[in-house]
């Protein structure tokens, strides 16, 4: 039995995260066009520290940058706009 439209939708469950709390609140942030420096004021941490939650996220990912990683983090509900 082929499933359709929104019985699809429901059928379908967010994935485990290979991301930390952390990694993934600095991505849903970057998704958001925060850039590092902002992020870091926000979430009262160094530019330096953000940076290194961004690159983990995206070796963790497999992405070839900080938007791969976004879109790659969204498409696999990690996180969501």
């Amino acid at each position: 039995m082929a499933l359709t439209g929104g019985r699809a939708q429901s059928v379908r469950r967010k994935r485990v995260s290979p991301l930390t709390s952390r990694e993934s609140e600095v991505l849903q942030w970057v998704a958001r066009g925060k850039s590092a420096w902002e992020i870091g004021e926000i979430l009262r941490i160094t530019k330096r520290t953000v940076d290194q939650h961004v690159q983990s996220s995206v070796r963790k990912l497999g992405a070839a940058n900080r938007i791969h990683a976004v879109a790659l983090a969204i498409r696999d509900r990690i996180i969501e706009l």
